[in-house]
């Protein structure tokens, strides 16, 4: 079987893809529809709506969202917002933090220590997660709550719940009244995740698939994912999906910042030239000075006899050019897992070191 027929392939897909991770890229715009609705029912008290800062405890993919939210809605957030992915919350917080728990499962260890610690601090309390005992706190404490059923999630994996973790967040601020977002944005990030679809699913064949074509040109290289402003957050879910999904090292850069240290560091060793493979995503939407770097950058990539892929992002909007690069980043993500005949769900080193951990 070559690695062509293999992303040609459905059937071929599910002989690797055993837990259906491709199920739950393709059901996407199912999350995000669930969990916008499910949201209409938030309610916050008037201390909740007006804290002097945002805390959000959580690990892993459970705050991936707040890392789009971070960078997304840079300008329109009205006080800081801070992710906590440990035990302890900074001693600032107390009766005037809103503490958000995120936890997918509503098990992991760290946000349940936090979010008890919250509470202990006297704390205005939130929370987004499935269920587990998170669910059981919020619920016997009434606090808001997005709890969810994840229903449009068949690999069952919370890494591939993008719809659940990213946008509940996004739906949880919107209802708090942290972030400006109408119906006709909800309406827009559907049709991009639509769009999105027809131009990276499986059906597309190679030719005329970005996503694939990515995918092939990553395949033993160590990619660097390259953003500006409003994308560093999915920059950041992209090299994480790289990770996770596809078992291969990937990072993520910012301009301008990687243009005061980075670019001095493509020299060496020798063996960058075979190995880095930079992915520059390019936007209408950044500041003229930032397309400017993006140009230079890539200048400077290949003046360094390295090489790198540009991903132009098409969407009108900021949060359209987020989703829709959301998308491309979990089908190539995907796509390489296939290459390298990985079934994408299984994370054997991280149960490893959860169960060492536990001894």
């Amino acid at each position: 079987m070559t690695n062509q027929s293999i992303l040609e392939s459905k059937e071929k897909i599910s002989e690797l893809d055993v837990q259906n991770a491709l199920g739950s890229i393709e059901m996407l715009g199912s999350q995000v529809q669930q969990i916008w609705e499910l949201s209409h029912s938030l309610q916050f008290t008037e201390a909740q709506q007006n804290p002097q800062y945002i805390v959000v405890a959580g690990m892993g993919g459970s705050v991936l969202g707040t890392h789009v939210i971070q960078t997304l809605f840079k300008e329109q957030l009205r006080v800081p917002l801070l992710i906590v992915p440990d035990y302890e919350l900074p001693s600032f917080v107390n009766s005037h933090t809103l503490v958000i728990a995120s936890s997918y499962s509503g098990t992991t260890e760290e946000t349940l220590v936090a979010v008890a610690d919250a509470q202990k601090k006297g704390a205005q309390i939130a929370g987004i997660t499935s269920g587990g005992k998170l669910a059981e706190f919020l619920r016997a404490n009434n606090y808001p709550a997005l709890i969810f059923d994840p229903t449009f999630n068949p690999s069952n994996s919370p890494r591939m719940a993008l719809g659940y973790s990213i946008f509940g967040q996004i739906a949880l601020f919107a209802r708090a009244g942290f972030i400006p977002f109408s119906a006709s944005d909800f309406d827009a990030v559907l049709k991009t995740i639509a769009q999105a679809h027809l131009k990276f699913s499986v059906s597309v064949a190679q030719e005329q698939n970005q996503a694939k074509l990515l995918a092939f040109d990553l395949l033993n290289r160590l990619p660097v994912i390259t953003v500006a402003e409003h994308l560093e957050g999915i920059a950041h879910v992209f090299a994480s999906q790289l990770n996770e999904n596809a078992k291969t090292f990937s990072e993520y850069r910012v301009v301008p910042e990687l243009n005061h240290h980075l670019m001095e560091g493509l020299q060496f060793p020798d063996t960058n030239q075979a190995t880095l493979l930079f992915v520059t995503v390019l936007s209408k939407l950044y500041l003229a000075n930032n397309q400017r770097r993006m140009e230079l950058t890539q200048e400077v990539i290949e003046q360094n006899h390295l090489e790198f892929r540009s991903f132009t992002v098409a969407g009108q909007t900021p949060i359209e050019q987020a989703f829709e690069l959301l998308v491309f980043a979990a089908y190539t993500s995907f796509y390489l897992a296939m290459l390298n005949h990985q079934n994408p769900i299984p994370n054997p080193w991280v149960d490893w070191f959860k169960a060492e951990l536990k001894k």
